[in-house]
């Protein structure tokens, strides 16, 4: 099988697409699949750099701009929570408008929250200003979805979690970027525009390349029923559940490591500046191989135990805190982002999967199936990304608490480490245990039948 040239008709659009044929994959397929992956992956990038922006700006913000720290976990809480929010939109906006014109599109979006912080980040605006301009950047947080919808219908089932962890991981590693960017704009005595106008151009470069080669799918076609049905999934919400405690632990922490370095043990925005940046680039660069695990042992197998990891280094870090050690907080919390991004390859990894093995137990074969699993697993990212995403509106709502009511983090590592005892409780119970297959609730991945949902 070949693939029809593309018709144009508002922009490139593909009319035929058939990633699980090996033929058509080999000989056409994977090199489109994987050039629209990386314009992909710059255009998330660039979101999460944007979205995470007011992580970094609240370090330049000394006393001279009149803001508590209650005040600042307050601002990155909203932002973290507009983020999560506009998810859902951007998921169907990629069925509505194309994947490549929606890149474009949600590309050129970035300007508005970069120009509006440009113009007022100065001491003398008011704090509801600052909230309001913040909450544009929450824009970033939508590229996530969309990017990962779109990327998900270009590759094969057997792909997935290799294509998903690498589109996803490339974008995370926006957070580590921005406060590296940061950090040699402080270094340097730069001011927050500095760090703004070197943003600024970089969203243009994305919206333009996304432009000049990335393709939109036909086959991918607003299918509201799909949203519906998603909704209608328990798998949906039991995966966002998990999806809470991995993504949600990425982005919140990354928001709140700083504010946490500066008020509970002292340290300048210099200094923060140093470490913050360690743990999101290596959770960041890790998620593609918590894919590639669960391509090979399953995701469930490997989020389970991440989350064993996660309680683990929890637990340590209450430890640190206690102590006031600050080389070994630094360090466990650095571990604690490294099992989120390997969790956030493993769970991503799971959704199509299951969603493939229900179309499997429902009778459907071949194309069929992968269709259906596609259909409901594209509609399903979206809830689970924005629901995901809400964990880091928790943890920063958790910190800001925590901070006020006993003037440091522990009281909210203590929430976080019942959360991931949970986690692992879910895990188990839906997942893993031996009863999962007895009940009917069988799955399969890679086309063959009746596997445990053990190996999604």
């Amino acid at each position: 099988m070949t693939a029809a040239p593309p018709t144009r008709r508002s922009g490139r659009w593909i009319e035929r697409w058939d990633p699980e044929d090996e033929t058509f994959w080999e000989a056409t397929g994977e090199k489109v699949a994987r050039r629209n992956l990386w314009f992909s992956v710059l255009s998330e990038h660039i979101g999460f750099s944007v979205w995470t922006l007011w992580s970094v700006l609240v370090l330049f913000m000394g006393p001279e701009y009149g803001l508590t720290p209650a005040d600042k976990f307050l601002l990155t809480s909203m932002v973290t929570l507009v983020g999560a929010v506009v998810r859902v939109p951007y998921t169907f906006a990629v069925a509505l408008f194309g994947g490549r014109n929606w890149t474009i599109v949600s590309a050129s979006l970035l300007l508005v929250p970069t120009v509006a912080a440009f113009v007022v980040m100065e001491p003398g605006t008011s704090f509801g200003t600052f909230l309001l301009v913040g909450l544009l950047a929450g824009v970033g947080g939508g590229n996530f979805a969309s990017s990962m919808t779109n990327i998900n219908a270009f590759f094969p089932l057997r792909k997935k979690g290799w294509a998903l962890g690498l589109n996803a991981g490339g974008g995370n590693i926006g957070v580590p970027v921005i406060q590296l960017a940061a950090l040699a704009v402080i270094g340097a005595s730069g001011g927050p525009r500095v760090l703004l106008g070197i943003y600024i151009p970089l969203v243009v470069v994305a919206a333009t390349l996304a432009a000049l080669f990335m393709d939109n799918l036909a086959s991918l076609t607003n299918d509201t029923g799909a949203a519906k049905d998603a909704a209608r999934d328990a798998h949906t919400w039991i995966m966002a559940f998990l999806y809470i405690g991995t993504f949600g632990s990425f982005i919140g922490y990354s928001f709140a490591f700083g504010q946490v370095l500066t008020i509970q043990f002292g340290r300048t925005p210099l200094q923060a500046a140093y470490l913050t940046f360690i743990g999101p680039l290596l959770g960041s660069l890790i998620r593609p191989v918590g894919g590639r695990l669960a391509d090979r042992y399953g995701g469930a197998r490997i989020t389970l135990w991440n989350y064993v990891g996660m309680a683990a280094a929890t637990a340590a870090l209450i430890a640190a805190g206690m102590r006031k050690s600050l080389p070994l907080f630094v360090c466990v919390f650095v571990v604690l982002f490294v099992l989120s991004g390997l969790g956030n390859g493993s769970t991503y990894k799971m959704i199509p999967g299951i969603f493939q093995n229900k179309a499997l137990a429902r009778g459907l074969t071949g194309e069929e199936a992968a269709a259906h699993g596609r259909r409901l697993s594209g509609a399903a990212m979206g809830l689970i990304g924005a629901v995901g995403a809400l964990g880091g509106v928790g943890i920063n709502l958790a910190f800001r608490q925590s901070f006020l009511s006993y003037g440091s983090g522990t009281g909210a590592f203590v929430a976080f480490l019942a959360f991931y005892g949970l986690c692992i409780a879910v895990t188990w119970a839906v997942y893993l245990r031996r009863t999962a297959t007895q009940t009917g609730t069988t799955a399969a991945t890679d086309a063959k039948p009746q596997l445990s949902y053990a190996e999604v």
